[in-house]
């Protein structure tokens, strides 16, 4: 790319995973583009022969002439020996939560982390740990401040412990950052609050009234939002996995969809008949590598949940979620005799314990079958 300009990094579009485009003009110089559309600018350079890289701040706070003379600077810097990248105190008494906020988001969770992880840890750090924590040193941050932030949260349990857990992973970061002293997480021995696990699975009878729904919202919902629920209720799939399918990775001949990079890695998830049917009534857009289109022209629809919501209301279950439809696709299978590890494979578990806490449901079907038994018996002896 030629020299970045103001004009060049708006111009820049957001892509499913954060990508680097680097200016030509002076070398180790470049932006980071996340695809939240969020475009820091960076600067990688080597220090006796160790590629290091440094973060000088977001597009819009600083400038583009500002940020390449810092570039510049931290270039010179490192061919003078010294490491711009390690703070200039070692202290771990260096540096507001806010700014570790950052540098987890930029040289952590932009690097190591799928882009649901990275949505939900930006999440938690917005609305959460940045008002509550920010203005603090790192090192000053005590157990009794993570506790009263828990604490106010207890409302929403599993926010509360969503967040804990970015704010631990966080703390242990500032630990190899040099932020704080090792063994020093502030979020150790926090107690997270009990969640209840809700689960809930369709009937036979609610089947057939979202099945109806479905063909009704034909005339009112578009294409791809009927295709995109069709396929959730048929395959047992993450929401994720169905709104960014492509077409190349659809083996309509093979009946399987290989997922590159699902929330538990690459996977083949098996198709039957019925999602066959719905993917052969899918059309092809010309240009447009997404099996559920969007709106946006060349992008796969992003927002599933309010049509989701319209669809529900006309089958009467107003109280189902979209991931219940994964329940549901499991609770099926166990109906029809299939075992938990099938089931787990089916759903691409790799935990034995996520698949198990489906057991109970497991025993639906021998308990029916001894109640037909002890009821024979019964009448026989009477």
């Amino acid at each position: 790319m030629p020299k970045l300009t103001k004009r060049r990094v708006d111009a820049i579009a957001a892509g499913e995973r954060p990508r680097e485009v680097w200016d030509d003009e002076l070398k180790g110089f470049g932006v980071r583009v996340h695809p939240s559309g969020r475009k820091v600018f960076i600067a990688m350079t080597r220090v006796d022969h160790r590629l290091i890289r440094v973060t000088i701040g977001q597009h819009g706070v600083v400038t583009v002439a500002g940020a390449r003379a810092q570039a510049m600077q931290i270039i010179a810097q490192a061919r003078a020996g010294k490491d711009p990248s390690r703070p200039k105190k070692q202290s771990p008494e260096n540096g507001t939560v806010e700014e570790l906020c950052r540098r987890f988001l930029d040289d952590y969770v932009a690097v190591h982390c799928k882009r649901t992880t990275r949505k939900d840890y930006s999440h938690s750090i917005k609305d959460f740990i940045g008002p509550r924590l920010g203005a603090r040193r790192v090192a000053n941050v005590r157990r009794e401040d993570v506790m009263a932030l828990h604490q106010d949260m207890r409302a929403t349990p599993y926010q509360a412990n969503r967040t804990l857990a970015v704010l631990s992973k966080m703390f242990n970061m500032a630990e190899l950052w040099g932020m704080r002293p090792d063994g020093s997480n502030p979020c150790r021995h926090v107690k997270r609050y009990r969640e209840q696990k809700r689960e809930r699975f369709l009937s036979d009878t609610e089947y057939a009234r979202l099945g109806s729904a479905l063909r009704e919202s034909e005339r009112s919902e578009t294409p791809s939002a009927v295709a995109a629920v069709h396929l959730l209720m048929l395959t047992g799939c993450r929401l994720s996995e169905i709104l960014t399918l492509r077409w190349d990775y659809v083996d309509m001949e093979a009946g399987q969809l290989s997922l590159p990079d699902s929330k538990s890695g690459a996977r083949v998830v098996h198709l039957g008949e019925p999602a066959l049917e719905v993917l052969r009534g899918v059309p092809r857009i010309e240009g447009n590598p997404w099996v559920i289109v969007g709106r946006r022209r060349g992008g796969h629809l992003t927002d599933l949940q309010t049509p989701w919501r319209r669809i529900r209301a006309r089958a009467g279950l107003d109280d189902v979620r979209i991931h219940d439809l994964r329940h549901s696709f499991a609770s099926g299978g166990l109906l029809v005799g299939e075992g938990l590890p099938m089931i787990g494979k089916l759903l691409g578990h790799t935990q034995v314990q996520t698949t198990a806490r489906y057991a109970h449901l497991a025993a639906d079907p021998v308990k029916a079958a001894a109640n037909r038994i002890s009821e024979r018996i019964a009448e026989v002896t009477q």
